[in-house]
């Protein structure tokens, strides 16, 4: 028996082929990618129609073919399609023509076609992504809401350095998050370029109207050369990248809350529902689902390099290396990606910080060694690196006598200052401001700094931040559903 499908080779593709390679990326894109396939050929009908390179009766019969197509009638075979999901489609509704239409896939190629999908599978894959870092965004603000008050330890190097609040830890981690939603949003108008129409590498041959076809399928705009339209497979580099960096910057947000969730810490807590055990020793209460997202963010770093690296070196131009093989694990990323943010919406949900644990450790280190030392400079105008070295020789004394930061000692700070050759100025003042764990949050006053009212006018803003967010959103899919109700119209219309 000869292939239907091309003179040019006589024999069907070998078994081992078949079964390693050609099914499995077969069942793949029957899986995944069956819809777009089936849009981008009715898109083109509608062009053969308007171009009246088929009659309107034609292309009625075909889209209703097109339309009755679904998995289970789409089976990988060697002799009846070359295990290849668009001739499996072209022979399903050839056999199903009533009379043959000559003209029906002429001037295409499978190329464009194979990159359009891939991208209008990989743009709904990044706005469910988008859907679910907003849903995580809302969460945290709504924690963060209630912490901004509470004082908590801060750390630099591990070592005690300052008192915040869990409201300004997470309003930093807001701000981060809402920055990589909006570039999510602007890689997503980055990739949502068609590649529709530029045939194998060179452009085609009929007068295609490619903004009519990007524009039905939800596309922002196209791509302006044919070659880039085939060999450019940047978006799953383009989405990756974000992704690993989102990945780095959720590890080291878990390495914190499993730091601070350690029987060492004890800052905050989870339900049992989301907790653990040991087997052998009962009085422990782990937190598993904290190593297992930090363990998951790793895949996504993996994920990338692992695009990277099936890209690398290869011709620019289209080949099954890049164009399939190297975004082999795309679907694995987003699966990734989506279980990460799922499963840490869950966590934020029910995470709960114990505050008198937490402002048991304030009231314990000398978390207000930075305002001891700008006092002394700005009350009693000593030298600031001087008084540097007042306050931390007062520090180490009052260590030294196991005396709490409260229990402050006038006299040593006192004789701190005459072995420099100062004098000051009501020192009890000055320790007692310096060392009141509510007070050192109310001394700093920047903008973005940890006084609870510069938190809640941030955490005012990042709301609308956002608001916004979510409308650049709901914009996109809005733009999408449009683009499909005004596909049904032409199909309706012409057809």
């Amino acid at each position: 028996m000869s292939n239907t499908f091309t003179g040019r080779i006589d024999n069907f593709p070998k078994e081992i082929l078949h079964d390693e390679i050609l099914e499995p990326q077969f069942n793949y894109e029957v899986e995944h990618l069956l819809q777009y396939y089936i849009q981008i050929e009715q898109v083109m009908l509608l062009e053969y129609v308007k171009m009246q390179c088929v009659s309107k009766n034609q292309g009625a019969e075909i889209n209703n073919i097109l339309t009755s197509i679904t998995k289970d009638l789409l089976v990988a075979s060697p002799e009846n399609n070359m295990s290849d999901i668009l001739f499996a489609i072209e022979k399903n509704v050839e056999s199903s023509l009533s009379d043959p239409v000559p003209y029906w896939h002429a001037d295409r190629s499978r190329n464009d076609v194979q990159a359009c999908a891939q991208l209008m599978f990989a743009r709904q894959e990044l706005l469910q992504l988008i859907t679910k870092l907003g849903f995580l965004i809302d969460e945290i603000l709504n924690l963060a809401k209630q912490y901004t008050d509470t004082p908590m330890p801060g750390y630099t190097h591990f070592q005690s350095a300052q008192i915040i609040t869990p409201g300004f830890y997470l309003s930093a981690m807001l701000d981060e998050l809402i920055q990589i939603h909006k570039n999510w949003i602007q890689t997503y108008d980055n990739v949502n370029k068609s590649p529709l129409a530029a045939g194998a590498m060179a452009g085609v041959e009929l007068n295609w109207d490619r903004d009519a076809l990007a524009r039905l399928l939800g596309f922002s705009d196209t791509n302006n050369n044919a070659l880039r339209s085939v060999a450019s497979r940047q978006w799953v580099l383009q989405i990756s990248a974000e992704l690993s960096v989102f990945s780095v910057l959720i590890s080291r947000f878990l390495t914190d809350l499993m730091l601070w969730g350690s029987s060492e810490f004890q800052f905050i807590d989870l339900p049992g529902s989301l907790s653990g055990i040991s087997s052998a020793m009962p009085q422990k209460k782990n937190f598993p689902i904290l190593e297992r997202i930090r363990g998951k963010c790793s895949h996504l770093a993996a994920f990338h390099n692992n695009f990277i690296l099936g890209q690398k070196n290869t011709p620019y131009s289209n080949l099954v290396e890049t164009s399939k093989e190297s975004s082999t694990y795309f679907i694995d990323l987003s699966h990734t990606s989506q279980s990460i943010l799922t499963l840490l919406t869950l966590v934020i949900q029910h995470l709960n910080f114990k505050e008198d644990r937490m402002l048991s450790i304030c009231k314990k280190d000398y978390f207000g060694g930075f305002s001891l030392a700008n006092f002394l400079t700005i009350r009693d105008n000593i030298p600031y690196r001087k008084s540097q070295v007042i306050a931390g020789r007062y520090i180490m004394e009052a260590m030294r006598l196991n005396l709490s930061p409260q229990d402050y000692n006038v006299h040593i700070l006192e004789q701190k200052c005459a072995e420099e050759g100062f004098s000051i100025q009501n020192p009890a003042e000055i320790l007692s401001l310096s060392f009141d764990v509510e007070n050192n949050l109310n001394l700093k006053t920047s903008y973005g700094s940890t006084n609870p009212s510069m938190v809640k006018t941030r955490i005012e803003h990042q709301l609308e931040e956002t608001t916004q967010c979510k409308n650049n959103l709901e914009s996109r899919v809005a733009s999408l559903l449009s683009s499909q109700i005004e596909r049904e119209k032409q199909l309706a219309r012409f057809l």
